[in-house]
């Protein structure tokens, strides 16, 4: 086993051991963490607790980790929206509430399952067994556009346009009250939240984020917007929207607790996606539709 080690501060106190210790292991889901925990891997100042623990600070905490198992993530016969396929590159239209790959504790259902089946072997490995073909994500319950490598060479070139933000990435929401600016640039740095480690946030000395923004059409108390992202940071447009008080619809960790819809998770599709091709050297650009449930709030809200 491998063993890791934490020192609680003040930032990181008064949360329960199993949150605490997901925030420090995104890819590992808290099911996972709370069997690690209830199995005695983790001692807290030399003595094992339970995962709803309170922490405290100058805990420390000392963390086994289990030797990786052979993993063998199934192939799994589950229908994807194919926007665009060829031997290098396949782009698929992610619906709500799919998770892009699978993580220890959550093996099943998600979309690296679904290509799997799809593509075989056709897959490129930089990523590992976990991500195969994947080259970026986004949340669960956003819908949208991402593009798969189906081998190790479109990997690297499109992880290059990444790098080189030369991307396009245009994303439709819904959020709440009303914009004034017709467009505006959200240029600020995004980090672990410093007391809710489930949360990410604007904190100085973060990795720099910029976010340009532009109204599509406004409601009486929402606005349908459209951003484009330079940078591509965790929660990036949620983040950005919420610290110019205008939280995403739906959204269930930045937005408000009480919503007059009944949703499924945040009011956010990646709509539009363009990258030159790994082998053609061309620019090529797909557009997906808005999903129904999407459609349907603006035809409340209209």
């Amino acid at each position: 086993m491998e063993q890791v080690n934490f020192d609680v501060n003040e930032e990181n106190e008064g949360i329960r051991l199993d949150v605490f210790l997901s925030s420090k292991f995104e890819d590992m889901s808290r099911s996972y963490i709370q069997k690690i925990i209830k199995d005695g891997n983790v001692l807290v100042n030399d003595k094992k607790e339970k995962p709803r623990y309170i922490t405290k600070t100058n805990d420390k905490i000392n963390l086994n980790v289990p030797e990786p198992k052979e993993l063998e993530i199934e192939a799994e016969n589950i229908d994807i929206d194919i926007v665009y396929e060829d031997d290098n590159v396949l782009v698929v239209n992610k619906p709500q509430g799919m998770v892009v790959h699978p993580a220890p504790g959550n093996y099943t259902g998600t979309l690296v399952n679904a290509i799997l089946y799809h593509c075989k072997d056709n897959l490129s490995s930089i990523n590992g067994i976990i991500r195969p073909g994947i080259v970026h994500r986004i949340d669960k319950d956003t819908s949208g556009l991402l593009m798969i490598a189906k081998n190790n060479n479109a990997h690297n070139c499109l992880s290059e346009q990444l790098k080189d933000h030369t991307i396009t990435r245009k994303y439709h929401m819904i959020s709440h009250g009303v914009l004034k600016e017709d467009t505006m640039t959200v240029d600020a740095p995004i980090a672990r939240h410093p007391v809710d480690r489930l949360k990410m946030a604007i904190v100085e000395g973060g990795k720099r984020a910029v976010t340009h923004f532009k109204v599509l059409k406004r409601f009486e108390k929402y606005t349908y917007v459209e951003a484009q992202l330079e940078t591509g940071r965790t929660h990036q447009i949620r983040v950005h929207m919420l610290s110019k008080r205008h939280p995403l619809v739906g959204d269930p960790i930045y937005g408000p607790k009480n919503s007059k819809f009944k949703l499924n998770g945040q009011m956010l599709h990646a709509k539009t996606l363009g990258f030159v091709h790994p082998t053609t050297k061309e620019y090529m650009e797909f557009n997906s539709h808005l999903p129904n449930h999407f459609e349907k709030i603006l035809n409340i809200l209209d």
